[in-house]
């Protein structure tokens, strides 16, 4: 090999090594800074949360993902992409949540989905968005057992 194929190779390897370390960086879900446990006011009501982080992305109408804690299953709320409010749940998990401190209520009884996902309720400063969600319309009820919450977060 010439001098210059092997530095087009080395300047590719170089280039792909810097991508891997970066999306590596900007990628992780793990901080050991996430704030565990505390309490929050929600309108008239304190709350109890297990993790707080900042939200990085609205996957769908009930699942976002939160830096230090990955992705997170809003625990009961069925938010179907094929089901007529689907986009408006979207919408306003992302106008509550995204780039916002989020406090989660973690499932003590099933702390995780079959793919992974933490399930909770999940709190801004005044909202609970999970009943928020319920409550207006936006998505229906889809609970299953063990929760340590009652049906319809009641």
């Amino acid at each position: 090999m010439n001098k210059k194929t092997i530095s087009i190779i080395l300047l590719i390897i170089f280039m792909i090594t810097t991508v891997l370390t970066l999306a590596n960086v900007f990628m992780t879900d793990t901080n050991t800074d996430v704030n565990q446990t505390g309490t929050l006011t929600v309108g008239n009501t304190t709350v109890h949360y297990e993790k707080a982080g900042k939200c990085l992305d609205v996957i769908d109408g009930n699942t976002i993902r939160v830096y230090g804690v990955g992705r997170v299953q809003l625990t009961q709320v069925g938010a179907v992409d094929k089901e007529p409010n689907f986009s408006q749940a979207k919408n306003f998990v992302s106008e509550k949540c995204l780039g916002k401190t989020v406090y989660l209520d973690i499932d003590d009884k099933q702390p995780k989905d079959k793919y992974d996902r933490t399930l909770a309720i999940v709190y801004t400063n005044d909202t609970n968005v999970n009943r928020e969600l319920i409550d207006n319309g936006m998505a229906k009820v889809s609970y299953f057992e063990p929760s340590e919450f009652k049906k319809g977060l009641n």
